[in-house]
């Protein structure tokens, strides 16, 4: 139990695969899981939630914010804030700050889920060319969902998929993760030549790898229907 104002009740898990100490809040139910490898002592794995409680309140207060998307709220859409207003014709239009969703008030919702995954698609499959050609291998499809464990995966036949949320995130992000996911057509696995991999293809990424941490929960306070 983290102490304070309220208590943060924690679950302790113990993993023969874990290589080091780590902290997940549960976006379904705001439960804390705390995982460590069997080796480490129990008061050293409650130590770790204790340094990281800022950060874990953080994420539970961000968690209870919820926003229900509708006209008159604010979506960040590329990292970008747009309010979402009322629009003429037939098809979603985004400005600088901006979304315009034609249509009835109560269709808003749906419509512009529509889009965002359609545009996330878009987006990824660009980034994910670009990788792949930079790496000298091919995927053989990808698709889009609304995950909340992993904000992408690789199968070993070479699909990709990704979280349309990604769509929220600042571009920078996005293009990380996509790098990310084309680099395990070389490396299935995260060790030292899978990060190699996605630093030659991508860069640096240290500053997208923290934000997903630090930030990326967020991006699942937005909701779309009940």
């Amino acid at each position: 139990m983290l102490q304070g104002d309220p208590d943060i009740p924690l679950t302790l898990r113990r993993s023969a695969r874990a290589r080091r100490i780590t902290l997940r809040i549960s976006q379904l139910d705001g439960r804390v899981t705390l995982t460590a490898p069997n080796a480490v002592p129990t008061n050293e794995a409650l130590a770790f939630a204790h340094q990281k409680e800022p950060w874990i309140r953080k994420h539970l207060e961000a968690r209870l914010g919820e926003v229900r998307v509708t006209v008159g709220a604010v979506l960040p859409v590329e990292g970008m804030p747009r309010r979402i207003d009322p629009g003429r014709g037939r098809t979603v239009e985004m400005t600088d700050d901006a979304l315009l969703v034609p249509g009835r008030v109560d269709a808003v919702p749906r419509r512009l889920l529509g889009y965002l995954k359609a545009h996330a698609r878009d987006r990824l499959a660009a980034a994910c060319d670009v990788y792949a050609a930079r790496l000298g291998q091919s995927y053989t499809g990808l698709s889009i969902r609304d995950t909340r464990s992993r904000w992408g995966s690789c199968s070993s036949t070479g699909r990709l998929m990704f979280s349309w949320r990604l769509i929220l995130a600042p571009v920078p992000v996005l293009n990380y993760v996509a790098a990310h996911e084309v680099a395990h057509l070389a490396q299935m696995n995260h060790s030292p030549a899978f990060w190699a991999e996605v630093e030659r293809i991508h860069g640096p990424y240290a500053d997208m790898r923290r934000w997903l941490r630090t930030d990326g929960n967020d991006l699942h306070r937005y909701r779309f229907g009940d």
